[in-house]
């Protein structure tokens, strides 16, 4: 593959990353694990060391590109960010005209994600089968977590940053949904995102920043010394996060003076008619793009 076909197609990894992270529910992390990109982010982003600076600050951007991957870390995060600015606005539509087809999608193309990324555990025993219950349970915990109030003060704006960004880069774990959790979805990815407000973003991207240095670190240590047991966690992060992608839901809402905010999820079996077929379709489709992903991302590895 050219330097230039990689670099489209790390454009393209990180679009869908992006787009997984505007949606409350699906998790960018998961994205990465499946497009093969995962292990090579984390270790590119935590090169971002001691080594990295002292190059800089010499002169030496060879190397210090060479070092932190800059190439393949520059790609990614502008698919990213083309994904989260344009598509903000999109998302924002479509979950208000049809949000049974979304989330049908989506609920497809993670359920699709637990077999991929389980598969990629070189041995299943009493390890890796408890680590995976954990991440489940850990998930699904925070599915049903009754969701805080708004809050706009920099502290806390910074705060979310460091938690959302954290969470946007393991499997299973969506951004978003923690952002919701926290109280700030609406505030930061959708109203900010569309205004591009910075008195918002700014501490946002800060907290993120440093969320995100701190985490890689420990993420990559984890995959190095017990690799099978987290990508079993991670697999169960993926599985525990599929309720709050049940596309037949109703939200529960309180007012809490002139606000309204989502507590939580009324969850429904679907009724036999056209609206239930098509959702099905949509779902049928999001588990074929996991596995188009998945065998063009086989090929490409065979190839090269």
């Amino acid at each position: 593959m050219t330097k230039l076909n990689e670099f489209s197609s790390n454009i393209l990894k990180g679009a869908a990353m992006g787009a997984a992270n505007v949606i409350p529910g699906v998790s960018g992390g998961t994205i990465a694990l499946i497009t093969g990109i995962f292990e090579r982010l984390i270790n590119a982003i935590k090169s971002f060391d001691i080594k990295a600076v002292r190059l800089l600050l010499s002169g030496q951007f060879k190397n210090f590109a060479k070092h932190i991957d800059l190439g393949f870390l520059i790609s990614v995060f502008l698919g990213v960010g083309i994904a989260i600015i344009s598509l903000a606005r999109l998302f924002k539509y479509l979950f208000v005209a049809y949000p049974i087809y979304i989330w049908a999608f989506f609920f497809g193309l993670v359920l699709a994600s637990i077999y991929f990324v389980g598969k990629t555990v070189g041995k299943w025993n009493a390890s890796t089968i408890i680590t995976f219950i954990i991440g489940t349970a850990i998930a699904a915990f925070i599915s049903i977590t009754t969701p805080a109030s708004q809050n706009d003060s920099m502290l806390y704006l910074f705060i979310c940053g460091i938690v959302a960004m954290c969470s946007m880069i393991i499997p299973g774990l969506s951004g978003s949904f923690v952002l919701i959790l926290l109280g700030n979805y609406q505030l930061i990815m959708v109203d900010a995102v569309s205004e591009l407000n910075l008195k918002i973003l700014l501490p946002v991207v800060g907290g993120a920043g440093i969320g995100l240095l701190a985490f890689s670190h420990f993420l990559s240590w984890l995959l190095k010394k017990y690799q099978d047991q987290t990508i079993s966690m991670l697999t169960g992060f993926v599985l525990g996060s599929l309720g709050i992608l049940w596309p037949w839901k109703q939200e529960i809402t309180k007012t809490f003076g002139e606000k309204v905010k989502t507590v939580g999820y009324d969850w429904q079996l679907p009724s036999l008619n056209s609206e239930f077929f098509i959702a099905l379709v949509f779902i049928a489709l999001g588990v074929f793009s996991i596995w188009i992903t998945e065998y063009l991302g086989a090929k490409q590895s065979k190839a090269e």
